[in-house]
């Protein structure tokens, strides 16, 4: 992928805060918003920029417990077709195909440890699925974007 410095710096301004209007990119870049808002739009329409989103704070809207699930598969199974089943709980909001001992790494909020255990129950529906261990985390120490490395990093 080929991404000029301009590019790069409109990425690591957006990657600091989304909400960043074009005219002041523009403004830290010294080039008109017309070019920011070009440099956007190809950004997003060859994958690079893939949405913005509003960050919620899950234990105010009713979701206090965050765990990590482990999952392991038959040595048969068909990892797609178990994601997109997966995909249908909305209480998953990642899931990683994985290295090592698991096949899948599950990021999950529930409201809390009862919701956590029916969740588990759900998962273990899922055809392929053999068995799943899971990590409770007790607090979120941080969480961010990939830094984007623009010359001289």
């Amino acid at each position: 992928m080929n991404l000029d410095k301009l590019d790069l710096k409109i990425l690591s301004i957006l990657s600091e805060n989304a909400k960043t209007p074009f005219l002041e990119i523009a403004r830290i870049c010294n080039v008109s918003g017309a070019a920011i808002h070009q440099h956007i739009q190809h950004l997003t329409s060859i994958g690079v920029i893939k949405g913005s989103v509003f960050l919620l704070e899950p234990s105010l809207i009713g979701y206090n417990t965050c765990a990590f699930i482990s999952v392991n598969l038959q040595p048969d199974a068909d990892i797609a077709s178990i994601a997109e089943e997966l995909k249908k709980l909305p209480e998953i909001v990642e899931c990683h195909i994985t290295s090592g001992k698991s096949s899948l790494l599950l990021k999950v909020y529930t409201a809390d440890n009862a919701s956590l255990l029916e969740l588990l129950s759900k998962i273990h529906l899922v055809s392929g699925i053999i068995s799943t261990n899971i990590t409770i985390s007790l607090k979120e120490e941080f969480a961010r974007q990939i830094g984007v490395k623009t010359s001289g990093n």
